[in-house]
Order: structure tokens, then sequence, then C-alpha cells
């Protein structure tokens, strides 16, 4: 048989979602993969009942549902003062990890080079490589993951640097850029002619004082940003998959057929029920942050209590723990005997660095007090039995 293909050669299984299975073989409260264990919204759901009833069950069109696309335009001008044009500047895609994809094989031909920061999202490296692109890391420095500015300009200028990919509020790490940081990228990507990929799915879960900034509203940004972005964390409906891009008229002209090619559409029912979400007032959105800003304390609140030390994120529902006094050289072994012997569910941060570090592990707190508080009992004792 002949070989199969070196592109994905060194490809690994997702590491986040491989400790769900430990977890569930242990029987382990599943602090790894980010979704939550409470509901979504009741008038997203009871919507949801009414569509099943009557439709649509067909295929929508394929770059979105006309008022899935025209709700989404009304909620990014009333949240960030951005006009976007539902018919030629979004496109609706099967969750963001699609319209990630959808916007690096729009962007990239084979041999250009992606900029990254690290710690990343796992998918940004695989998309990168799928594209026929090489990934470039720039490291964002622990425990406040800022970057060095002329590391990253030495990164984006270097030969064939087509794109960057900007993860804010970031994933693993919880960071909020500041508007100096977003300065210093917008202005060496409009100086080096690349475009920035962002990915924007903690949008509403910032805590305060931080605020969430959206880079396409810099001068000079709107037209060579590519924004991605889902309903999933918003809205509490991950397994829904529902997903958008949005970018200039070009841009997305290129992105709709290569969505087109990809997946099709989204689901249709789920698009016509996830309208109401979209429509929420603000009152939503402060309850959000609210209630994630509660569940943020109370855990981070245990661990500091356990004694564990971390960093306190600024948005998204991650805290990164930092277990380099435990005596294990190797953080995914660390994380399976927790998940055996503790009975808690982590992901090992060296999935989310190129750098050489395994000092970390990554839990969420996207769940119910009680699922917290559990969890929180099980870590109380984390020494006598973690301990080498």
């Amino acid at each position: 048989m002949k070989k199969l293909s070196e592109r994905t050669a060194g490809f690994t299984d997702s590491v986040i979602r491989r400790m769900t299975r430990v977890s569930n073989q242990y029987g382990a409260i599943n602090l790894s993969q980010g979704f939550p264990d409470f509901d979504p919204p009741g008038e997203i759901t009871d919507r949801l009942k009414e569509v099943a009833g009557e439709g649509p069950h067909q295929y929508a069109l394929t770059w979105g549902a006309q008022n899935f696309r025209e709700a989404l335009s009304e909620k990014q001008e009333h949240f960030y003062g951005m006009k976007v044009d539902p018919d030629k500047e979004i496109v609706i895609t099967c969750g963001s990890t699609e319209a990630m994809m959808a916007a690096m094989m729009s962007v990239c031909n084979p041999g250009d080079k992606v900029v990254i920061f690290s710690p990343f999202y796992e998918n940004y490296g695989a998309d990168t490589i799928l594209s026929g692109a090489e990934p470039v890391y720039v490291p964002l420095k622990p425990p406040a993951f800022g970057f060095d500015g002329d590391e990253l300009e030495n990164a984006v200028k270097q030969p064939g640097v087509k794109a960057l990919i900007l993860c804010n509020p970031s994933n693993p790490c919880g960071k909020v850029f500041t508007d100096e940081e977003l300065n210093t990228i917008a202005e060496l990507a409009i100086k080096y002619d690349i475009y920035v990929i962002t990915d924007e799915v903690y949008e509403h879960i910032v805590y305060k004082p931080h605020v969430h900034r959206c880079i396409a509203m810099l001068p000079g940004m709107r037209e060579r940003t590519i924004i991605c972005n889902s309903l999933s964390k918003t809205y509490s409906i991950t397994g829904w998959r529902l997903g958008f891009v949005m970018a200039s008229p070009e841009i997305i002209d290129r992105v709709k057929k290569v969505h087109d090619f990809l997946t099709v559409g989204a689901a249709a029912p789920l698009m016509e029920a996830a309208v109401t979400g979209l429509r929420f007032g603000d009152s939503y959105y402060e309850g959000l942050r609210e209630h994630y800003t509660h569940m943020r304390d109370l855990f981070t609140g245990g661990l500091e209590n356990i004694g564990l030390q971390f960093t306190r994120p600024q948005g998204a529902y991650y805290v990164l723990v930092d277990i380099s006094g435990f005596g294990y050289d190797s953080d995914l072994e660390f994380c399976e005997d927790l998940a055996r012997k503790v009975g808690v569910g982590a992901v090992p941060g060296s999935s989310f660095f190129k750098e050489p570090e395994n000092r970390y592990i990554r839990f969420h707190f996207a769940k119910q007090d009680a699922t917290l508080n559990k969890a929180l009992d099980r870590l109380s004792d984390i020494r006598s039995k973690m301990m080498r």
C-alpha cells in the first residue's frame, strides 16, 4: 500500500478530548474538555421545541440562514459599533472549528507561514499544517502571559508570513489582550501586510475590570481581520456547532466557497432556534458575566484554600495550575494519575505550549456549584495522593 498523507503523519488525537475519555474511564469529574454541565437558556431550547415541529428541516443557504446572519450583524454593531453586511461579510459555519479551518484555507498557500502565540488552543497548529502552511510560534510569557514586541516583530517579518492567529480572550491561559498589545499587533500586521485571524469565542466571558476589544475596529484593521467565532460558549450550546466568519466581502467570497466544499452548511433548525439568543438584551450578557465571575471566584478561591498555585484568568473559563512542586516529569502522566487517584480530570499544559513546558495543567470551571465543590473536595487531599 502507498504511504498515507505526510502532512498529517505527525498528528496525534486531541489531548483535550482524550482527557475526557480518561475522566470517563476512572469516573473522574471532567474539568478537562470545556463544556458546561448546565442547560442553555430556556428561551432557546423552547424555541427549538417549536422548530422541531414547524421546521425548517432542509438545507439552509450555504452561507447561513438570512435571519441568523441579520441577527449576528445587529449584535456585532450593538456591542462593537461595527457595521457588518449580513449578505456580503458573514458566513455561518459548523462551529468555530470549521470557521477557523475555512479562514485558514482561504488565506494560506502551501509554503506560507502563520504566527501563533504560545500557549495556544491545540487546533491552531493542526489547522496551519492542514492548510499547507508552517506555524511560527511566539511565546506568551508566564505568569502574566505578555509578549515581547521585538520577538513578535521578528516572527511576523519572516519571509512568507501570511497571517497571525489571535485568540482573545485566550484559551488556555485566560488572558485578555490589552489595548496596547492589540495596537502593537495591528501596527505590525499593517507594516508587514498580514492577515489577523481572530478566535473570539469567549468575547462575553470577561472579568472586570478587563474588557474585550475587537481588533477589527482598530484603524486599518477591518480589511485584514478575519473574525472567527461561535455561539457555543455564550449560550452554552457547544453541541449545536454554530459558528461564523466575519470579514470583508473579498475574503468572505472566498470563505463561502471553501465552506461550501467543507460542510455545505450549518444545521437549519438549530440556526432558527438560536436566533432567539442572538436577540437577547444586554441583561443576558451582564448576567452571563456575573455567572462566570461567580464560578471563577468559587473555583479559584477553593484552589487558593488548598494551597495550589495558579494564574488568575482575566477571561474565558480556564485556569492554569502550577504542578511543578509535585515531582512529576510528565504533566500528561500527572493528569492521568489525577483522574485515577484523585478523581478529577484536567488537561496537561504541554498540549498548549510549543516550548518544553510541563509545569501546568488546565482546569475549566464552566460547571454547577455542586460540581465545582465536589471537585474541590476531591482536590483537597491532592498532596497525599499525588506527591512524589
